[in-house]
């Protein structure tokens, strides 16, 4: 029973549809559009538009001129699930767990004047979403999350002279999900449901240098904080089975739960080659170790079942990781840049503790895009994602179901921005 509840909690700490998107365990790397289709490679020290208020905070000092950047990313994802067995009550495994979905991002940066500039951006920074269809064999670690972290940040930036600039921008981070998952004690019995909800808003920041090293060589370097949340919620539990233990059969007890979402480094490197290529590359360090266990606190349960649904608690284990991506744009004229990219990023889960929820692997994405400008004051990109994820096993227990699989995820991500210079 623990593990049947953990499972559904868990998504309230890992939170928008991050578990078949472009970045390990449950980061989104959707922030930008021009960036996107160069792989993220040059994220924090390109500073292209206004959505380096997320890349690279200092990168607003390259921004002459007030501008306003929005955009939004389109993810069609997909899991290729094989090798399934489950008991006692078995399920299908049609894999259709993500629905098509949209990551809107949006960037104001404003010149002060020689040295300063203001800024604010709302973003995604992480996310989960799953939903898998009625029946699924894993079901009782897992049927659906939909969680959401959306980031307000106000920035600043301040640059010493035409080589070296700072920025800091603290972020307000707002966490809300509800998760579900199935409930059965007899294989004889209609399942029951689990349902959780919760909510939080914790503070966090974002800073970061950008060097002008050379007339071609620009170097960044952005650390995003972790940021502490404490969940606030309910646990629904409906289960016809209950009244045998003579208790009400539609529970509900208030719940907490204590997550750490991690702190990253991304280190890149701008080069501009000649008149027309431009050569970008980067890596990105994220410290998942600190999910170790996740924790679920709920108060208010009866005597009877305060083994079952009191404190819960689950192992994770999970580890750091690293991305790297190699990229590079072509001027094609003054209003065509084509845009191309490479990229790798580990998973930061373990076989044994991988559960339906986030099924990931390590993967390898390549990304293409474009930017048009038509006039000087606008320009508009596209950018076109595609990855794969090696195959990873699922082996869930909870000491009345089993379920283990093998996944192999892959996902489309389209993109479309705007960029407007006042």
């Amino acid at each position: 029973m623990k593990k049947v509840i953990l499972k559904t909690t868990l998504s309230l700490a890992v939170a928008l549809a991050s578990t078949q998107l472009f970045a390990s365990g449950f980061a989104l790397n959707e922030q930008s559009i021009s960036g996107m289709g160069t792989g993220f490679a040059g994220r924090s020290s390109s500073a292209d538009d206004a959505s380096t208020i997320f890349g690279n905070p200092a990168g607003m000092s390259r921004l002459k001129r007030e501008q306003v950047t929005g955009g939004v990313a389109f993810i069609d994802a997909h899991a290729d699930i094989s090798d399934a067995s489950s008991s006692p009550n078995g399920g299908t495994n049609k894999g259709d767990m993500v629905p098509f979905m949209g990551v809107p991002m949006g960037y104001y940066v404003k010149p002060i004047d020689d040295h300063w500039a203001f800024g604010v951006g709302v973003y995604a920074p992480f996310g989960l979403v799953t939903d898998y269809e009625n029946g699924f064999a894993g079901r009782y670690f897992g049927s659906k999350s939909e969680v959401k972290i959306v980031t307000l940040q106000p920035t600043v930036s301040y640059a010493f002279n035409d080589k070296v600039s700072i920025g800091f921008g603290p972020t307000i981070n707002r966490i809300d999900g509800t998760l579900e998952s199935n409930l059965s004690l007899n294989p004889r019995a209609p399942d029951g449901t689990v349902k959780i909800k919760g909510d939080d808003t914790a503070l966090g920041y974002n800073i970061g240098i950008l060097v002008q090293a050379t007339d071609s060589t620009r170097v960044g370097l952005t650390y995003h904080s972790k940021v502490k949340y404490k969940l606030e919620g309910d646990t629904k539990v409906n289960y016809n089975l209950l009244g045998a233990l003579g208790q009400n059969p539609s529970q509900k007890y208030d719940a907490s739960l204590d997550i750490t979402t991690p702190e990253s480094v991304d280190f890149s490197v701008t080069h501009q080659l000649d008149d027309k290529w431009t050569l970008y590359a980067g890596s990105t360090w994220t410290r998942w170790s600190r999910l170790k266990e996740i924790s679920v606190e709920n108060s208010g349960v009866p005597a009877a079942l305060n083994s079952r649904f009191g404190t819960i608690t689950e192992e994770q284990n999970w580890h750091d990781t690293w991305a790297h991506a190699i990229g590079a744009s072509y001027q094609l004229n003054k209003q065509w840049v084509l845009r191309t990219g490479l990229s790798v990023d580990q998973a930061p889960t373990n076989n044994e503790d991988r559960s339906p929820r986030i099924p990931t692997g390590d993967r390898k994405i390549f990304s293409l895009g474009a930017g048009w400008s038509p006039t000087d004051d606008l320009t508009i990109d596209v950018a076109y994602s595609y990855l794969r994820e090696e195959s990873v096993k699922v082996n869930n227990s909870n000491g009345r179901q089993n379920y283990s699989a093998e996944y192999e995820n892959y996902a489309n991500g389209f993109g479309v921005g705007a960029t407007y210079r006042f």
